[in-house]
């Protein structure tokens, strides 16, 4: 019984493998656009407020402060 389930075995484990590497690269490339694109922040802004908190509270833990109040500021003169 144990032989048969080794096989099964490595199989659940690459794949929860695979899954994990595929959230880092996925969380990666949405990090990388946020902090390269305000546009994109913008988007993420109206769809996802709750991830690009996420992202601001990162970078100011990093010690990066105003890119919240740089973003506000351009969206409310785009408005206008």
């Amino acid at each position: 019984m144990a032989r048969t389930m080794e096989p099964l075995a490595k199989k659940i484990f690459k794949g929860v493998l695979v899954v994990e590497l595929l959230g880092i690269f996925g969380a990666y490339f949405l990090f990388n656009r946020m902090n390269t694109s305000q546009d994109f922040r913008q988007t993420m802004s109206k769809k996802f407020p709750f991830i690009l908190e996420v992202y601001y509270k990162s970078i100011e833990q990093s010690g990066m402060y105003g890119v919240r109040e740089q973003d506000q500021e351009k969206w409310l003169n785009s408005k206008n």
